[in-house]
């Protein structure tokens, strides 16, 4: 006949002197006698960065807008966040642990509310070289990196005097060119002047 007992209130083993079941008794008791470990719920963080494209004039205020979404944590003032962007040139790092990191910067920096989700660059008086891809990147406390999918920011030169977008270099270079055409003119008529000269002169003479 089949002896019950209990290993634990609400659980009853069976063992009828087998040596399966007697075995299958142990792996019960110690599979039921591991504690439970509680793990951390993994951060679930959604970093949106929006517009996909932005477009600014040169003198111009620009907020590129990075909004953090994490449903499980609302607590979000533990965060690092950091900003870069990407040109021709490669990656420049903007903004680190929250702070710019650029050296005698005071045009770039994050505006808006950390805890509320809140991590959007602001640039003042952007230029033409503040042109590229800006990134938001966020580093959570168990050292996972979310990144958004980026803003392309383009810099419309500021307008001319006829309405034209003018670049200075080539201002530079076309009065340079206009320089050098009459220092050729110069040149090249110097001598059929010096020619007409003594010409006028002989003719005074005579």
């Amino acid at each position: 006949s089949a002896v019950f007992f209990s290993l634990f209130p609400g659980t009853d083993v069976g063992v009828t002197g087998g040596c399966a079941n007697k075995e299958n008794a142990a792996a019960v008791f110690h599979v039921t006698a591991q504690p439970l470990l509680l793990t951390p719920e993994p951060w679930n963080l959604l970093v949106t960065q929006t517009p996909a494209k932005e477009k600014a004039k040169e003198g111009e205020t620009v907020v590129l807008n990075c909004h953090l979404n994490s449903p499980h944590h609302p607590s979000l003032t533990d965060l690092m966040v950091k900003w870069y962007k990407e040109d021709e040139k490669g990656q420049m790092d903007l903004l680190e642990k929250n702070v710019t990191i650029l050296p005698n910067n005071s045009r770039i920096f994050m505006s808006g509310d950390l805890s509320q989700g809140d991590v959007s660059l602001i640039i003042l008086n952007v230029t033409t070289s503040d042109h590229g891809i800006y990134f938001c990147e966020v580093t959570l406390p168990d050292g996972k990196v979310v990144t958004g999918d980026g803003t392309k920011l383009r810099i419309r030169r500021a307008l001319g005097l006829f309405g034209i977008e003018e670049s200075i270099g080539t201002i530079i270079g076309v009065v340079a060119a206009g320089i050098g055409g009459i220092v050729v003119l110069i040149i090249v008529l110097t001598p059929q002047l010096r020619k007409c000269i003594l010409c006028m002169r002989q003719e005074s003479h005579q």
